[in-house]
C-alpha cells in the first residue's frame, strides 16, 4: 500500500498543473455535494424549529357539526364541548400531559387613554406548556390565581407594545370590557405570519373568563402528550368525544383536530425527499469532475504507454498496473475531497443564515435556513466521492492493465 501511495504521489508530482486542475474539479464537486446536503439538513431543522415554537406534540380539538348519522341521530347536529370533556379526556387518554379548555373573545382592552380591540383567551395553567408560552417579563398565572378566579392577565408582546409602548407593564392594570385586570406577565414574541394575531392575545384564567364571556361551551380544547404515537392519541380523543357527544369517530366534520406532530411528520417526508433530490443533483455535479478525472487519467495512460510496457516486460502483473493507476485516481480524488470539505465549511460559515421564513413572518429567525454540515452528511459525501473516484479511475486503469507489453514498447 505504501509503495502504491508513493507511486501515486510521484505521478501527481510529474505533472503538477494537470493534477492540481483535476483536484480543483473534484474539490468543487464535493463542496457542491456537501453544501446541497447541508441546505437539506438546514431546511429540516428550520421546519422543526417552526413547529417547536408552537409545540410539536400538540392537539387542538375544535367542535364542528356532524356529517354522518350516529346512534339514530341525524347528521348536521352541532357538537358542543363543555368542561366535563376535559375530565373525560384526562380519564380516557393516559398519554395526555396537559390539557386546557379555551374560550376566547375579542374584547375592548384599555390602558389609560389607549384602547384597542384585542383577542382575550381564557385557559388554564397547562397552556404555558402546551403552546410553549414563555414569559419575557413577570410570570404566567398559577394554580392559586386559577382557583381564586384572580383578575390577572398575561399579555402578548404586540399587545404590550400597543398598550404600554416602552413602559414597564408588569404590575399595571388594564381594563377588559371595563373590568380591571392586573398584568402579571408579558410573553416572548412568537413567530407570527400574515394576519396571525398570536402576539396580541391576552391570556386570563379560564375561571376569570366567566366574568367576560359565557364559558358554558368551549371554543376548543388544547392538549399535549407523551410519546410519538400521535395517531393513537388522536384516535382515543375522537373516540372519547364521539362517545360523549354521540358522533362517529370517523366523522371528520364533527370535530376538527389540529395534530402538529402529524403535520411535522408530513414535512419530514418532504424534507427527506428534498435531501435525496439534492444528493442526486450533487452527485451529478461531482460526476462532471469525475469525467475530468477520467479524461486526465486516460491521457496519463497514453503518455506513459512505454513505461507500462517496460514494467510488464520486467514481470509486472496486470493487477499491479491496474492498482497503480487506480491509486493515482483515488489519491487525486482524496486530495480534491479534502479541499472540497474545507471549501464547504468556509462557504457555510460565510453564508450564515439564509433569510427565508423571517421574510414572510415576524420573529421567525429560528425558521430561517442555515447550512448545517453534520457528520452524517460528510459520510454520505465521502461515500459519493469514493464511488465517483473508483468509477472514474477504473476505466483508465483497466486500459493500462490490458496493454500488450510488445505494442506498448513499440508505441511512439
Amino acid at each position: 500500500m505504501r509503495d502504491l501511495l508513493r507511486e501515486a504521489y510521484g505521478a501527481m508530482q510529474h505533472d503538477r498543473r494537470r493534477a492540481t486542475l483535476t483536484m480543483l474539479g473534484m474539490a468543487w464537486g464535493i463542496a457542491t455535494v456537501i453544501l446541497l446536503l447541508a441546505y437539506g439538513a438546514g431546511f429540516g431543522v428550520a421546519i422543526t424549529n417552526i413547529f417547536e415554537s408552537f409545540g410539536s406534540k400538540v392537539l387542538g380539538v375544535f367542535p364542528g357539526r356532524t356529517s354522518k348519522q350516529a346512534g339514530g341521530a341525524k347528521a348536521g347536529v352541532q357538537v358542543r364541548f363543555t368542561y366535563d370533556d376535559i375530565d373525560r379526556l384526562v380519564n380516557a387518554v393516559p398519554m395526555i400531559k396537559h390539557v386546557s379548555p379555551e374560550v376566547g373573545k375579542r374584547a375592548n382592552v384599555a390602558y389609560e387613554n389607549r384602547s384597542y380591540p384585542l383577542p382575550v383567551s381564557g385557559v388554564n395553567t397547562g397552556m404555558i406548556d402546551i403552546r410553549k408560552l414563555r414569559p419575557e417579563m413577570g410570570r404566567f398565572f398559577n394554580e392559586e390565581d386559577y382557583i381564586q378566579r384572580g383578575r390577572v392577565a398575561v399579555i402578548g408582546s404586540e399587545a404590550k407594545t400597543k398598550l404600554f409602548s416602552g413602559k414597564y407593564a408588569v404590575g399595571e392594570y388594564i381594563r377588559l370590557d371595563g373590568l380591571s385586570f392586573q398584568v402579571i406577565g408579558v410573553l416572548e414574541p412568537k413567530m407570527q405570519e400574515g394576519d396571525d394575531n398570536i402576539n396580541r392575545v391576552i391570556y386570563v384564567p379560564f375561571t376569570s373568563m366567566g366574568d367576560l364571556d359565557n364559558t358554558q361551551y368551549l371554543d376548543g380544547i388544547w392538549l399535549d402528550y407523551e410519546g410519538l404515537d400521535y395517531q393513537k392519541v388522536e384516535h382515543m380523543v375522537r373516540a372519547t368525544l364521539g362517545q360523549a357527544h354521540n358522533f362517529r369517530e370517523d366523522d371528520r366534520r364533527a370535530v376538527f383536530v389540529f395534530n402538529s406532530l402529524e403535520r411535522l411528520s408530513q414535512f419530514r417526508v418532504i424534507t427527506m425527499g428534498l435531501q435525496v433530490l439534492l444528493a442526486f443533483i450533487g452527485t451529478l455535479t461531482l460526476g462532471i469532475g469525475g469525467v475530468g478525472l477520467m479524461n486526465i487519467m486516460l491521457v496519463s495512460v497514453q503518455q506513459r504507454t512505454r513505461e507500462i510496457g517496460t514494467l510488464k516486460a520486467l514481470g509486472a502483473r496486470r493487477r499491479s498496473i491496474l492498482l497503480q493507476f487506480l491509486a493515482e485516481a483515488l489519491a487525486i480524488s482524496f486530495a480534491g475531497g479534502l479541499a472540497g470539505i474545507v471549501l464547504a465549511y468556509i462557504v457555510s460559515l460565510g453564508v450564515g443564515r439564509l433569510t427565508l421564513y423571517s421574510a414572510l413572518a415576524k420573529n421567525a429567525e429560528a425558521g430561517d435556513i442555515r447550512l448545517i454540515i453534520d457528520p452524517a452528511n460528510l459520510m454520505v459525501a465521502t461515500g459519493i466521492l469514493i464511488f465517483v473516484g473508483i468509477v472514474s479511475g477504473m476505466l483508465p486503469a483497466i486500459k493500462a492493465a490490458r496493454l500488450s507489453p510488445i505494442e506498448a514498447l513499440r508505441y511512439e
